[in-house]
């Protein structure tokens, strides 16, 4: 099920010939309640060399279907089983006309000029593969929260630094934007990580490329109950420990990597129980 369309941001511009063409990606599965958000932030959006915007959606059973039939002729999309968020990342990546991909996930948010901003670092950065930004935090309603959280990500991902990456996940996923060629040649989401596919992705492009580092805000990403970093934040932060593991035994980074986690469970366990207490 789903359009057979694929309709241009700017139909006057030809992908294959466009270095700079970006395909945004959302990978969706009954989050109806942030999707129009996510799609107009995305369809907002002006840039130069152009886009287009894919919605691979699960197979959904909520409002989804009509949203994304509300927009068709804006966006390419499908609905259909898959074997999960990597799964559909990979199918959506495979169809994509651009050389630039970037995906956003349906609860998360571009900023304003948030691809023009990244087309032109690549033009400029003709070398670069792929490339981070800062990102925001966001609750349901659009509020920025735990502004303390995003000053510590932004300090420590000023300037990459491969093995404070396998330490820890400093970089924000919605700021992500890589060229097809460096996906190709990484290799893609692996589809047995369902938490942490990203890191392991980073680290693999990392290990071929050192990331480019735009410093402004391009994305936001949104903290809700239903989100899978709010339900298995835990086993999030332990399968990236596993994919550390796979890349690099090194003892000491091992051992921080191991503080870290300590660290960060205990800091999300006071934030918890600080909301609690006010918000009773």
């Amino acid at each position: 099920m789903g359009s057979t369309r694929n309709p241009l941001i700017n139909p006057d511009l030809n992908p294959m010939s466009n270095n700079l063409f970006i395909s945004v990606i959302t990978p969706s599965f009954n989050q109806a309640i942030y999707l129009e958000d996510t799609i107009q932030s995305v369809l907002a959006q002006e840039v130069d060399s152009g886009f287009e915007y894919i919605v691979m959606d699960g197979g959904s059973t909520d409002e989804t279907l009509l949203l994304l039939e509300k927009y068709a002729g804006q966006i390419t999309w499908t609905s259909e089983k898959d074997s999960g968020q990597a799964d559909a990342l990979n199918k959506g990546i495979a169809r994509a006309q651009g050389e630039i991909i970037g995906w956003l996930n349906s609860d998360d948010l571009y900023l304003p000029g948030a691809l023009q901003k990244v087309a032109g670092y690549f033009e400029s950065h003709p070398g670069c593969n792929w490339v981070y930004g800062k990102c925001k935090i966001v609750d349901e309603e659009n509020r920025e929260i735990r502004k303390w959280l995003t000053l510590y990500k932004n300090l420590v991902s000023k300037k990459f630094f491969y093995p404070a990456l396998l330490i820890e996940n400093f970089i924000s996923q919605p700021s992500v934007f890589f060229r097809r060629s460096a996906f190709e040649k990484a290799g893609h989401l692996a589809l047995d990580l369902p938490l942490a596919m990203d890191y392991d992705l980073w680290i693999r492009m990392a290990k071929l490329d050192p990331p480019g580092v735009i410093n402004d805000y391009l994305a936001s990403f949104r903290v809700h109950r239903n989100a899978k970093s709010a339900l298995h934040s835990k086993a999030q932060f332990l399968e990236q420990f596993e994919i550390h593991k796979k890349y690099d035994r090194q003892k000491l980074l091992l051992f921080i990597h191991r503080l870290n986690i300590a660290r960060t469970i205990a800091g999300y366990w006071l934030i918890e129980k600080v909301n609690q207490i006010t918000h009773p």
